[in-house]
């Protein structure tokens, strides 16, 4: 019982902190003139991302436990595309993949880059070279993020200079110093970062207990907890009305989740990690991958109408999370 109070205050923490983290993040990207359109979507990214990053970290860390930090990311990135659906739920009569415009399928298919390159390493194991104890896969891993980063800023900005009626972007935090946003961005973080910590120990407590493995519970309990963040951010923005902020922010969290797996293996100097970790990382991959697939299919097709409440994509993408949280369940 003590566990899992443990587990639920450490969930409330980053929920509270991460929605704070975002609120500054955006603070600071309108006082430093970096803008919003790009540095927005891509700071709220990381920035809600930072729990993955520091589960990940302490897990292989400070208590040698692979299977949480890469059950965390991979699951991670599963939740973040279905929380595409959950927010389908709140749309009205029109499917969300309809309302974002389709620049969103560039960073999409980076995602869907990625994690198959994550299956690839996560069967080959062994087979694939090493630079050190570190896997070469990570080096790539990385070298894609920067690419991706690279080119949706690229495609951003001439997609904004062809918009004729693109908008000056409103000062909103005219009131909110400098200097409160970097200290409050940085308490925050603290927040986050004490809390994600504590995690991977509460995670593998909860394994043992349980008996349901750390594979399982890394890619179900620990990867919704640390997810919580993109959850409030992504409903956040679609109250406003920003749709493409919502999935600009899932679908960039999936980028940099990948990143973290490649700062994860630095970390983990018993060898490269993904060789540390069991086979069944690959369902969640591979999960992963066809339930970002079936958001681009939707993204691209752009269906004009839902049946019922719900979009035949979302249907999907809720289908295929459910069995592969039942295939690693059976797996345990």
């Amino acid at each position: 019982m003590i566990i899992w109070l443990q587990f639920i205050a450490c969930t409330a923490v980053i929920l509270f902190a991460g929605v704070k983290l975002s609120k500054y993040g955006d603070i600071i990207a309108e006082k430093t003139g970096l803008g919003r359109t790009w540095i927005g979507v891509v700071l709220m990214a990381s920035v809600t991302s930072l729990p993955e990053l520091i589960t990940g970290v302490s897990s292989v860390r400070l208590f040698d436990l692979p299977n949480i930090a890469v059950g965390d990311v991979l699951g991670s990135c599963m939740f973040n595309i279905l929380i595409i659906a959950l927010l389908d739920f709140r749309r009205g009569d029109t499917p969300i993949s309809s309302q974002a415009h389709q620049g969103q399928t560039l960073t999409a298919a980076y995602g869907i880059l990625l994690l198959g390159s994550v299956s690839i390493a996560l069967v080959a194991g062994a087979k694939i070279p090493v630079f050190g104890w570190i896997g070469l896969y990570s080096v790539f891993f990385l070298l894609i993020y920067l690419g991706a980063m690279r080119m949706v800023f690229l495609y951003e900005k001439r997609r904004l200079l062809e918009t004729p009626q693109a908008i000056e972007e409103e000062i909103q935090y005219a009131h909110i110093s400098r200097q409160r946003a970097y200290l409050m961005y940085a308490l925050n973080a603290a927040l986050v970062i004490g809390a994600a910590t504590w995690l991977p120990h509460l995670g593998d407590a909860i394994a043992e207990m349980t008996g349901l493995g750390g594979t399982f519970v890394g890619s179900v309990f620990i990867a919704v907890s640390t997810s919580l963040p993109e959850v409030v951010v992504s409903f956040a923005a679609m109250r406003m009305g920003a749709v493409d902020l919502a999935l600009g922010n899932l679908f960039g969290s999936n980028l940099f989740n990948i990143g973290i797996l490649a700062i994860d293996d630095i970390f983990y100097t018993k060898g490269p990690l993904l060789s540390h970790v069991t086979g069944g990382h690959a369902i969640t991959a591979s999960a992963a991958i066809v339930m970002t697939a079936i958001a681009v299919v939707g993204l691209t097709y752009r269906a004009s109408r839902k049946y019922y409440f719900i979009a035949w994509d979302s249907v999907g993408i809720l289908a295929v999370y459910g069995i592969a949280t039942y295939m690693l369940y059976t797996l345990r």
